[in-house]
């Protein structure tokens, strides 16, 4: 079994450098790289924050103007014929965007770039925040009707925007359905660990690998996976509705509780986090451009804004305004960064391990986040009976980000082939994908010991490839998103028709039946 695994890590070894390249391009090139500032930042940040940037400006700043007006909307309790409601699809979402990366995604970038990269990372959130609502809405302007769900995302608004050719479709639906296969494997990789810890934890016995306790949660994974996804997006839904709230709720409290043990050095987390943001620290590598680059960059695979994986989620909305559900999911970005991934960073800092007083062997142990963050919980409650409750409850919200995110992933996937196909049969085939293979294959690398790390990075490839294509798609098409946003601002948020702003859509409004059959072209 470990050689089976072991050519299969060989096979793929060529994707890491590939991957590298394509995030890290052009700062792999020395021409570009000394270049003051700038030279820092890849194309990928480049684009994604200058996207956010513009559509701040263009749209006044509509994630600040219309921030309460997005909670409201949240809270709202309507009746729904189709689709699911605005909360529904607002938890559906976070569930992909909170994920394992708000703990060991946000540890990385502190111990790279300093707690200065705190900031940086909210400065990405905010902007992202614009991103995430253009996306949004054009999910929304462009989604489709299958019985009684909505379904549309990046490849139902990429077709209409690149001259509505279904291949174009059919390529970005392809796309992400292979991203999100290979992401699920790390992420049952994440629920098995952290589950095994949370029992060892508990019992004070460290378990070999093919034990029988691994067994056991491998079977209840694989069986509450397949129970789930199967019952589609309204089945997803009822258990993110469930689960993302409390565990967002129970992080955020374990961490405050941590805080209040703590309130003298809450002062010292928010002086790291200012004066580092433009001066970090030698051990940091004293530059102000690493703590830039890899907040940003961190900020942006935490909150996903620009990157077209929550257009799905998006999308099964039903609402009244295709701009409510923007509002919605710039809110999400919020949570995701400004709260969640915020009170991962205060725990870090607070605790500084890398500082010589701590007694901490930091440059053994920064390798690993989880290791990191965990030490730091740690090192800030000693020898309390709160300690191992609180490690306990850190590594039960670690697997269940990582469970929300798997469900996340096979659902959208379930989606983007609802483009291809609406058939029982391509549907189902998806979900048997994830379920039956990439699943089961995640369990078979904890349980042989392996991590596999160049069959992870296919994700970090396919993602990337996906901001490349995501990004100038929605700066085409965000002429369409001002023109909602007008149209909601001077009616006042009435029903929608997109007739009004002169494009034909499948649910929004049609020149022919005004009902839910698509149509031939959209203006532009």
């Amino acid at each position: 079994m470990e050689g089976f695994f072991n050519s299969i890590n060989k096979i793929f070894e060529f994707i890491v450098p590939v991957a590298d390249f394509l995030w890290d391009f052009p700062t792999n090139f020395q021409w570009y790289s000394n270049i003051p500032i700038i030279g820092k930042f890849s194309l990928a940040i480049l684009l994604l924050v200058g996207s956010g940037i513009y559509f701040t400006f263009k749209m006044g700043f509509v994630q600040c103007t219309k921030f309460k007006k997005g909670i409201k909307i949240l809270v709202e309790k309507k009746s729904h014929e189709a689709g699911i409601s605005p909360l529904a699809s607002f938890l559906l979402s976070s569930a992909m965007r909170i994920g394992p990366g708000n703990i060991v995604g946000v540890t990385g970038a502190i111990s790279v770039g300093g707690p200065g990269a705190i900031f940086w990372m909210w400065v990405s959130a905010f902007f992202g925040m614009a991103t995430a609502f253009v996306e949004a809405v054009l999910a929304q302007i462009f989604k489709e009707k299958k019985d009684d769900e909505f379904v549309g995302g990046l490849p139902f608004y990429g077709m209409k925007i690149l001259g509505n050719k279904r291949t174009i479709g059919i390529v970005l639906a392809v796309l992400f359905i292979v991203y999100a296969m290979f992401c699920i494997p790390a992420q049952t990789f994440n629920i098995v660990t952290s589950l095994s810890s949370v029992v060892e934890t508990i019992t004070g016995t460290v378990y070999e690998r093919q034990s029988l306790l691994y067994y056991a949660i491998t079977i209840l994974l694989i069986a509450s996976v397949v129970v789930t996804v199967f019952k589609g997006i309204n089945g997803v839904t009822k258990v993110t509705d469930k689960l993302v709230p409390v565990m967002a709720i129970v992080y955020v409290g374990i961490t405050l509780v941590i805080i209040i043990f703590n309130l003298d050095k809450v002062p010292v987390f928010f002086t790291a986090v200012f004066a580092g943001a433009f001066k970090p620290q030698a051990i940091f590598g004293g530059a102000f451009g690493v703590a830039l680059a890899q907040g940003i960059k961190r900020g942006l695979m935490s909150n996903e804004a620009g990157q077209g994986t929550i257009t799905m989620a998006a999308a099964t909305a039903d609402t009244d305004h295709p701009v409510e559900q923007g509002l919605v999911q710039a809110l999400g970005v919020f949570l995701d960064t400004m709260v969640i991934a915020t009170m991962t960073g205060i725990v870090v800092v607070m605790a500084s391990l890398w500082a010589a007083e701590s007694g901490v062997a930091w440059e053994s142990i920064k390798g690993s986040k989880l290791t990191v963050y965990l030490t730091s919980v740690q090192y800030l409650i000693p020898g309390t009976a709160f300690d191992s409750i609180a490690t306990i409850i850190i590594s039960l919200c670690y697997g269940l980000f990582a469970f929300t995110t798997l469900l996340g992933m096979i659902l959208f996937a379930e989606i983007s082939g609802n483009f291809i196909s609406k058939s029982k049969k391509c549907i189902n085939t998806i979900r048997s994908l994830g379920a039956f293979i990439f699943v089961p294959f995640g369990c078979l690398t904890v349980l042989s010991g392996l991590e596999l790390g160049n069959l992870w990075y296919i994700s970090d490839l396919v993602n990337i490839l996906v901001v490349y294509a995501n990004v100038p798609i929605l700066l085409l098409g965000c002429k369409i998103v001002f023109k909602a946003l007008d149209n909601y601002n001077s009616t006042k948020g009435a029903k929608f028709n997109s007739l009004d702003i002169g494009i034909e859509t499948p649910c929004w409004g049609n020149y022919e039946t005004h009902n839910y059959k698509e149509e031939k072209e959209v203006s532009m």
